[in-house]
């Protein structure tokens, strides 16, 4: 598999959400056919167990978006509470991502 290259600048959308009680900030940007191409998570507290597992999953989920995973297949490996939502901040993070793009899934 090749990996896809992002353009040095690009447009992307931050936006807030909360999970857990904890509260988070996520960045998305796409190629420029509208698919998604990179997420950015952090918490606000700073090196703390929770921001390290949401920069680290976020980087995860960026790599395989790029070596052409399609979305579809990353939001349904994540884990999801008894009403279909998502339960962590990757799989709410991708869910508004998808829902605020161009992303078929």
């Amino acid at each position: 598999m090749t990996r896809r290259r992002l353009e040095n600048r690009r447009p992307a959308l931050t936006f807030d959400l909360e999970v857990g009680g904890l509260k988070y900030t996520a960045t998305v940007a796409r190629f420029p056919d509208g698919t998604l191409a990179e997420v950015f998570l952090s918490n606000g507290k700073a090196g703390s167990d929770s921001d390290t597992s949401a920069r680290d999953s976020a980087v995860v989920a960026s790599i395989a978006l790029q070596y052409g995973v399609p979305l579809e297949v990353l939001r349904h490996a994540l884990m999801r509470d008894a009403q279909g939502r998502p339960s962590g901040p990757l799989g709410t993070a991708l869910e508004v991502a998808s829902e605020r793009g161009s992303d078929d899934a």
